[in-house]
């Protein structure tokens, strides 16, 4: 009988493939209900409805071009998750070669009136998540839609830094209160 602890030959490691079922919802993380979200007063059944809609509206997002065809749909899904936020977040949606939601990822929570954000962790993140595209966001707990001037420049690095890496910024997201606006769509991309 051969020793356990001898030296055998293992198989390698399965490299993780990335499969975007379009009946599944975009996996989100970083959301809670931790005293500093706007989920932590909402009671049970309201955060369940937020998370149902979420679903929804995800599950629309896995679909072939969506993300493209429908920025709407992707403002929406934004805003329903750091609309209600009383201090800036900043968050990151991955998505594959054909546009389609891989993931949404909370990345960096801050103050009441700014946040900071590390390019190398969303080069990071990105990577991670295999991502051949990103929709960057944040929000103004102000409601103040505007983006400021360090919120371009902020767009304009993490797109720099992304490009490297060969991950193209589609949008940039700034949502206030119950409304949302794109940087793409007003030309600030």
């Amino acid at each position: 009988m051969a020793d356990m602890n001898s030296t055998a030959t293992r198989a390698a490691p399965r490299p993780r493939t990335r499969t975007t079922k379009a009946r599944e919802a975009v996996p989100m993380y970083g959301a809670g209900a931790g005293v500093l979200s706007f989920r932590h007063d909402l009671a049970a059944r309201e955060r369940s409805l937020i998370d149902r809609a979420l679903e929804i509206v995800g599950r629309c997002l896995r679909q072939p071009g969506v993300v493209m065809a429908d920025p709407d749909a992707v403002k929406q899904y934004i805003r329903l998750h750091i609309g209600g936020e009383t201090v800036e977040v900043f968050c990151v949606m991955y998505l594959d070669a054909q546009n389609r939601a891989i993931a949404f990822d909370k990345l960096f929570t801050g103050t009441l009136a700014q946040t900071s954000v590390y390019p190398r962790e969303v080069v990071r993140a990105a990577l991670a998540h295999g991502a051949s595209a990103v929709v960057l966001a944040h929000n103004h707990p102000s409601g103040n839609l505007q983006p400021s001037r360090a919120d371009q420049t902020l767009t304009q690095t993490l797109k720099d830094a992304l490009a490297l890496v060969d991950v193209r910024v589609l949008d940039h997201v700034i949502v206030g209160g119950d409304k949302a606006l794109s940087m793409a769509e007003i030309g600030l991309l």
